[in-house]
């Protein structure tokens, strides 16, 4: 496989949303759910999630399967989460009220995700019990 541009490779593909207003922490909990699943079921992990930062992880997802489609050429259904990562974007800082004429601060914190998406076969995950077994 020869490597392109930002070191993705022919069989790979990348998305990305920025500014999603939610912190890091709470995109990165998302992130863990589906990282290293095939596509599909990575799909289905997010649509029944609870977390409301789960749609604009969704989105992305389904923007990376579009553009392994479209510009690769990559079938769908060999694809898995290979890489997603979160970081931190800007943070609106706000101030509210406080007693005796003092000020709070509130902090309103953004957050950038990048999804990369690879055709083949996922690897398996080691249990505990194999690992503990080598």
């Amino acid at each position: 496989m020869t490597t392109t541009r930002y070191g993705i490779k022919d069989n790979q593909v990348r998305a990305f949303n920025k500014m999603i207003r939610v912190s890091h922490q709470k995109l990165n909990l998302v992130c863990d759910m589906v990282r290293g699943q095939p596509v599909d079921r990575a799909v289905d992990i997010l649509k029944f999630s609870k977390k409301r930062v789960a749609g604009e992880v969704l989105k992305t997802l389904l923007s990376a399967v579009a553009n392994a489609e479209h510009n690769k050429n990559l079938p769908a259904d060999t694809l898995f989460v290979k890489e997603i990562w979160c970081g931190k974007a800007l943070t609106m800082k706000r101030i509210m009220a406080g007693p005796r004429g003092s000020a709070r601060p509130i902090l309103k914190p953004f957050s950038n995700l990048t999804i990369v998406l690879e055709s083949g076969v996922a690897p398996s995950k080691k249990t505990k019990k194999e690992v503990k077994s080598k």
